[in-house]
């Protein structure tokens, strides 16, 4: 009787813990909707026009006139170095040119006198000519020294900082006393922003997605410092030069972004998506669908299914594909799994473009509401796509 009462609950209790063929597997549903494909990309936002404004010559900071975030208009002076050098060298070329206004003075009288001569045959035509190169070459001198004073000048000038555009300084790495050096590349002093209210996103894409980005095409993107907000932009360039890095090809893409309230600041890192292909009112499954693979009992990886099914396709070899749409948009090949009379049943379908989370398919045996096998479900910690065992009871 004992032995009889121990096998009865045994068997009540396998009974009652035995799974059924739907608690086996998460189920998901074919639905009807849109679905629009997109590539993603992180960037930086910048302005427009930078310029970065440097000076020609060498000398300490003396004046400042600007400072962060603000605005100046062209030809507004920036700053100024100190001039006494400036001033010292335009001096000295002054007296040079005065020197050699002299030396042109002497060499014409000279030639003058001697010309008088030799027309009374009192000198030789050396002399005439040797009066005449002294004239020249005084007239020369006096032209180097002109130059030398108009260079100091010009020196002079360049110790003043103007600004080359209007605009707003977003960067200032100078101080008053600081000294710079315009050797053999030139400083940057002051970089300033020439209108705020037009930015673009410099980004990267890989060669893999740049063949779907066209010029003129919309692109979403938002940032940190607004994390509720959605911005939108223009696809404005494309560039040609490519970047290799370990191995991997990706080109600039250029966004052209308005920012009338200029609230995107420069250096923002902006999260781009440009939407390439769209489709309304199709049929999606979850990409989970496209991917799972039950398992037999033997532990294989690889499913058959039943010699009547209706896509067995007369015993032709399927071919492997991904889930994903190609980038063209064209079709794919798919395979989801429905539950049939407690077993998965294998259905191949048509695919189209996906979001990354549901992918849009074609197919006559599949309809909007119908249950697809997503993965395998846990009971109780035990793998997935088998019955929980019950404990041994001896």
């Amino acid at each position: 009787m004992i032995l009889a009462l121990l096998a009865g609950g045994y068997y009540f209790y396998t009974g009652s813990r035995q799974l059924k063929p739907e608690d086996l597997y998460k189920l998901d549903t074919v639905t009807q909707g849109d679905v629009e494909q997109a590539v993603s990309a992180n960037g930086t936002i910048n302005p427009v026009t930078l310029v970065s404004v440097g000076t020609q010559v060498s000398g300490r900071v003396s004046k400042l006139y600007v400072d962060f975030n603000d605005k100046v208009e062209k030809g507004q002076v920036l700053l100024e170095l100190d001039d006494a050098l400036f001033a010292a060298q335009i001096a000295q070329s002054r007296g040079a040119v005065r020197n050699a206004e002299a030396s042109v003075e002497l060499a014409k009288a000279n030639e003058t006198r001697i010309r008088s001569l030799f027309e009374q045959e009192y000198v030789s035509r050396q002399e005439l000519d040797q009066s005449v190169q002294a004239l020249k070459s005084a007239q020369a001198v006096l032209e180097s020294a002109r130059a030398q004073l108009q260079r100091d000048k010009t020196n002079l000038s360049y110790s003043v900082i103007r600004s080359p555009v209007s605009g707003i300084v977003i960067d200032r790495q100078i101080d008053v006393g600081q000294t710079v050096a315009a050797s053999f590349q030139t400083p940057t002093l002051i970089k300033i922003a020439q209108d705020l209210s037009k930015m673009q996103i410099d980004t990267s894409f890989a060669e893999a997605d740049i063949g779907n980005i066209k010029e003129g095409q919309l692109a979403k993107f938002s940032v940190d410092a607004f994390p509720n907000l959605n911005f939108e932009g223009v696809v404005k360039q494309i560039r040609l030069n490519p970047v290799t890095t370990s191995n991997v090809v990706s080109y600039n893409v250029v966004i052209s972004v308005d920012n009338p309230q200029q609230i995107l600041l420069p250096g923002m890192t902006a999260y781009v998506s440009i939407v390439f292909a769209k489709h309304d009112n199709v049929m999606l499954v979850p990409n989970a669908a496209l991917r799972y693979k039950p398992k037999l009992d033997n532990g294989a990886d690889s499913f058959k299914p039943a010699a009547n099914d209706a896509n067995q396709g007369q015993g032709k070899s399927r071919r492997k594909k991904t889930a994903e749409t190609s980038a063209t948009g064209g079709w794919g090949q798919g395979k989801v799994y429905i539950l049939k009379d407690g077993n998965p049943q294998l259905r191949e379908v048509k695919v189209g473009i996906t979001d990354g989370k549901l992918t849009e398919i074609v197919s006559d045996i599949l309809k909007s509401g119908d249950q697809v096998i997503v993965g395998n479900a846990q009971a109780d910690g035990q793998a997935s796509g088998t019955a929980m065992r019950a404990p041994r009871m001896f």
